[in-house]
């Protein structure tokens, strides 16, 4: 069976390129991915595929059937939403869609899968069970499409006994994927800070309560929250990203806006987190003559690989690929809504390294992102081995009771 799929996954190969590169030049940021879906579902029908189409509004999802479809069923999950970034990338088939990009690689994930379900199209009569096929929206925006797929029913009518996505990952070379047991990515919250004062000429300041100097001193207070909060042994990031006044250079703006996240793998730690920075950002704000409104908006929950779908994600790995070719990897502050997925599910979440050899890497969400194209070819061929391997473990249990 191995060589097979290797076989068919080098004969699709330069077909689903094609599909990655359409999807490049057509990026649709979240919960505008209708043309993205009217894609997907069409290639799903040219797979011999019935899709489901307009969960959440923009997703998709298909069940392929194998023998005794209902004994037990695996899900293959890829996110197709794209990023507010203009690309210079300078690729034959940049984004036609100025502004928008597939930064985060999406593109290749939705490509991947689409090679999956051709291969597991082609083979279905010699599996047992099904692959349930996720297409997901909105994977960079809160609530985030795994939640809202969920809330409409995704799981209705059949509920997946695993489940399993990738994301690439551009530091590691092409050839290799990487995993880890347990609590893998962080949750993560978004936070969004008003400082109010009061402006006026920038030449009188006696006469005015500066909000800039406010929102300054309350992201250097709210610092502590991570050094002297903390447990040192759990790991939390708060970062601000955007703080804007809208002064001049001799006008004090009447408030300031400030947004970041917190991160951590605790939902405990988490809620308390949530309090101090209220309490700090008010007490500091108050304390200095002005207000602060708090508002956080609560996000993904931090994701969790189950160990025994991870190990078995592993040792298939190593089968595909080869001994020195998959790795464990380390826990990652950036997060993931397919933590919705593996809260209700044994999951795994893995890496794909896209890394072009000799080149420099390029991180994710940059306007400069590339891949190696090849490692699309070495992902649809293990998700779809993977997922017999999942189908053919239980089945064998099965029998074996």
């Amino acid at each position: 069976m191995i060589n097979k799929i290797k076989l068919l996954a080098e004969r699709y190969y330069t077909e689903i390129i094609e599909a990655r590169r359409y999807l490049h030049q057509h990026p649709e940021l979240s919960q505008q991915e209708f043309g993205t879906m009217e894609y997907v579902a069409n290639k799903l029908r040219s797979f011999g595929i019935e899709p489901r189409v307009g969960v959440a509004k923009t997703g998709v999802s298909a069940i392929i059937k194998g023998n005794n479809p209902d004994s037990y069923c695996v899900a293959l999950r890829a996110d197709y939403d794209a990023l507010p970034i203009k690309e210079c990338t300078g690729l034959a088939f940049s984004s036609e869609n100025d502004g928008v990009m597939h930064a985060c690689g999406h593109d290749m994930h939705t490509a991947s899968l689409l090679g999956a379900a051709k291969i597991l199209a082609d083979i279905k009569n010699e599996i047992e069970g099904s692959v349930m096929l996720i297409f997901q929206p909105s994977e960079e925006m809160y609530p985030g499409g795994a939640y809202m797929m969920m809330e409409d029913g995704l799981f209705s009518e059949v509920m997946p006994d695993e489940i399993f996505a990738f994301h690439c990952l551009p530091e590691m070379d092409c050839g290799r994927i990487g995993m880890k047991k347990g609590k893998y990515m962080a949750s993560t919250d978004e936070l969004y800070l008003t400082v109010k004062g009061r402006g006026g000429h920038g030449g009188t300041p006696n006469l005015n309560i500066d909000p800039i100097v406010i929102a300054s001193n309350v992201i250097v207070a709210m610092q502590q929250i991570v050094s002297r909060n903390a447990d040192p042994m759990m790991p939390t990031i708060l970062s601000f990203g955007k703080m804007m006044g809208e002064g001049r250079t001799n006008i004090i703006p009447d408030e300031v806006k400030i947004e970041g996240t917190i991160r951590t793998f605790s939902e405990e730690w988490r809620l308390e987190a949530h309090k101090r920075i209220t309490s700090i950002a008010q007490g500091v704000a108050e304390g200095m003559g002005g207000s602060c409104d708090v508002f956080i908006d609560f996000g993904y929950p931090y994701l969790v690989n189950d160990d025994d779908t991870t190990q078995n994600t592993f040792d298939n790995g190593v089968e595909y690929f080869g001994d020195s070719k998959v790795e464990w990897l380390e826990q990652r502050m950036t997060a993931e809504d397919f933590a919705f997925f593996a809260q209700k599910i044994p999951a795994c979440y893995f890496r794909v390294g896209t890394h072009i050899k000799d080149t420099p890497i390029t991180n994710l969400h940059r306007p400069n992102l590339m891949i190696d194209e090849k490692s699309i070819e070495y992902a649809m061929g293990f998700m779809a081995y993977n997922a017999v391997k999942a189908l053919e473990k239980k089945d064998k249990e099965i029998t074996d009771k």
